[in-house]
């Protein structure tokens, strides 16, 4: 399956960005540490926001098969930049809160199934990028 996505360079280090299917857009900008004004996403913030968007949706399709209501539940990503050229990401340290109480045997469930995430499985193994669960978290 593929899916195509158009970009835009729209000057001043910023894009525009089509996703085909739905049409849907968004902006991107280069943030100030790199020439730009930091006013939306960086390319590399898209990474670190698909990362914690695919981890929640891989949970979200786990806890459907299993019929536990995962509402609530929030994802947070840091995104750490390595100090060394080439510039890239170094480690992008998930956050998952979980609101519901939940026993072992489903827990382990879900901590198995955020791992193989695609875009989690599809990151370059240097990026560090360990998932942390918190159970019965306040949301």
């Amino acid at each position: 399956m593929s899916v195509g996505i158009s970009i835009a360079y729209q000057g001043e280090l910023r894009c525009l960005a089509t996703h085909g299917p739905s049409g849907v857009q968004l902006h991107t900008d280069a943030p100030v540490d790199n020439h730009g004004r930091g006013e939306s996403f960086s390319p590399t913030d898209l990474v670190a926001t698909g990362l914690g968007a695919c981890v929640l949706t891989i949970l979200g399709i786990q806890a459907d098969k299993h019929e536990v209501d995962l509402s609530g539940t929030r994802v947070s990503v840091e995104k750490h930049m390595s100090s060394e050229l080439p510039r890239r990401i170094a480690r992008l340290p998930v956050r998952v809160e979980v609101p519901v109480a939940l026993d072992e045997r489903m827990r382990t469930v879900l901590e198995r199934a955020a791992h193989t995430c695609p875009v989690h499985q599809s990151l370059h193994p240097e990026i560090d990028k360990p998932i942390e669960f918190i159970w019965g978290a306040k949301s």
